[in-house]
């Protein structure tokens, strides 16, 4: 049986579409290569909004080139979007790659590699459009008890500085129903969290006319029987409406977190990015969340550095962490992409400035997520337990998971210090918070834990010697990966 490896690079959309990947493979007889074996062929899930993807993607390429030339019928595949960019480069590059497909079509990889072997010549093929929406493909799922749910695909928006609408193309979206039954299908097989995943994730409806139909999804989740948490990423604030504020309020099972990407504070710098919000409006929504959800915690992407930036722009983004406390903030240097409006903007600034701009962003942001951890110190709350957040877990003897708003939690479980803890990923743990870090908590006192339907399911995994079967959507095996990075190209 030929063998795979799945490697993906970007935001949560690839990571959901690499599980697809996956789901398709096995379904055509391949099986997952073991930790640290060469498989027969590898898959890169490629990423082109940072300005190092494509040096990323072409050194990988040149690490994979003596292995294949020593490994015979090893095949080398390439898709996501820097592959639908740069489609006509890739093989001229890299002349031992052997597939390239687009984000488009996800389905075709398994008939392309076929192709590929038996013509002994590269493969490439690039939908325009979407032809078929991915949560109808076969899905690997990488958790037992925790799952990602695409709503949407693609995006109406024209930021200048993201290339991801061009290369996704215009938003898809599913029918309520349609969701709603995999989410109902992904709980009984143990799942216990969703998080609604969609390049604009609030602009749901957008497609078959109604506006309010993400705040219905919100709550249509909320009467879903088993399922306790839900979550979903990432919003524009431009849609951001009032109804999906009394939604997540209201809707029992829908977790106090939000990711609201701000970019800039500076209302001269959103206009130059065309994105149609202001500071004003930005933190408008941010106090009614609060008003509505007091124990909220609020993270968000910044980009410094972009276009004509000046001192005073600048300022005027910190002023905006200041005063909306994020408990988190992914922050990122302006990356110059081809192909987007923003690079040939006059007024580059200097990567010197840039550079310290992102410093001193990232202290004022590590110093505002510390001082709002610190104020949940003594606080009770409910940890999901995970596997793979805590990389220190093994040397600390400590056990990792999320709070109900997101925060990174370790604490030690009974039985964890000799190796014999009761609690297992997707159990639910009620500790009390003793330290607080710009990143995480720790919880070092008590541990309560409640055992759940998702631990069995992850138990029942992990126990299971049976190969790994492929359904539509619903669970199978694997361990979840950390949350990557979010890209910024909301």
């Amino acid at each position: 049986m030929r063998t795979y490896e799945v490697r993906t690079y970007g935001c949560q959309m690839n990571v959901h579409d690499s599980e697809r990947l996956s789901g398709l493979l096995e379904d055509a007889g391949y099986a997952r290569a073991a930790q640290g074996e060469d498989a027969d062929v590898v898959v890169l899930n490629t990423c082109a909004v940072r300005e190092n993807a494509d040096n990323k993607l072409y050194g990988n390429l040149g690490h994979l080139a003596p292995k294949k030339a020593a490994r015979p019928g090893m095949q080398i595949a390439v898709g996501g979007c820097l592959a639908q960019k740069d489609r006509a480069t890739i093989t001229e590059k890299a002349p031992w790659v052997d597939v390239v497909f687009g984000t488009h079509n996800l389905g075709s990889l398994p008939a392309l590699l076929d192709r590929a072997r038996a013509n002994d010549e590269a493969e490439v093929e690039i939908l325009e459009s979407l032809e078929v929406f991915p949560s109808t493909l076969p899905t690997r799922r990488e958790s037992a008890y925790a799952a990602w749910v695409s709503v949407s695909v693609g995006c109406n928006n024209t930021c200048t500085f993201c290339i991801v609408p061009s290369l996704r193309g215009k938003e898809k979206d599913r029918r309520p129903g349609e969701i709603l039954s995999e989410v109902e299908a992904l709980v009984a097989e143990g799942v216990s969290e969703i998080t609604l995943l969609g390049q604009n994730v609030n602009a749901y409806g957008v497609e078959f006319g109604d506006r309010q139909a993400f705040g219905k999804l919100l709550r249509a989740c909320g009467d879903v029987e088993g399922l306790e948490r839900v979550r979903f990423t990432s919003p524009h604030p431009a849609e951001f409406t009032d109804d999906v504020v009394a939604a997540m309020a209201e809707t029992r099972n829908v977790m106090p977190s939000l990711h609201m990407p701000l970019q800039s504070g500076s209302d001269r710098v959103l206009r130059a990015m065309r994105r149609s919000y202001r500071q004003e409006k930005y933190l408008g929504i941010i106090d009614r969340v609060r008003a509505a959800i007091p124990d909220a915690a609020i993270t968000t992407d910044i980009i410094v550095g972009f276009p004509g930036e000046t001192e005073e722009d600048f300022q005027a983004t910190l002023d905006v962490v200041r005063r909306a406390r994020f408990s988190g903030a992914f922050t990122f240097q302006y990356s110059k992409r081809p192909g987007t409006p923003a690079a040939t903007l006059p007024d580059q600034v200097d990567p010197a400035v840039v550079k310290d701009r992102y410093q001193r962003l990232v202290a004022v942001a590590d110093d505002v997520a510390w001082s709002e951890n610190k104020a949940q110190v003594g606080r009770r709350l409910e940890v999901m337990v995970a596997e793979g957040e805590g990389r220190k877990d093994a040397a600390t003897h400590r056990l990792s998971g999320r709070a109900p708003d997101n925060r990174l939690v370790h604490f030690q479980a009974p039985g964890q210090a000799a190796g014999q803890s009761e609690a297992r990923p997707g159990d639910v743990a009620t500790v009390e918070v003793t330290y607080a870090a710009p990143h995480h908590l720790v919880a070092d006192g008590p541990v309560v834990v409640r055992r759940t339907r998702s631990g069995d399911a992850w138990e029942a995994r992990t126990r299971s010697r049976e190969p790994a079967g492929v359904t539509l959507g619903l669970p199978t095996v694997g361990v979840p990966a950390p949350l990557p990075d979010a890209a910024a190209c909301r």
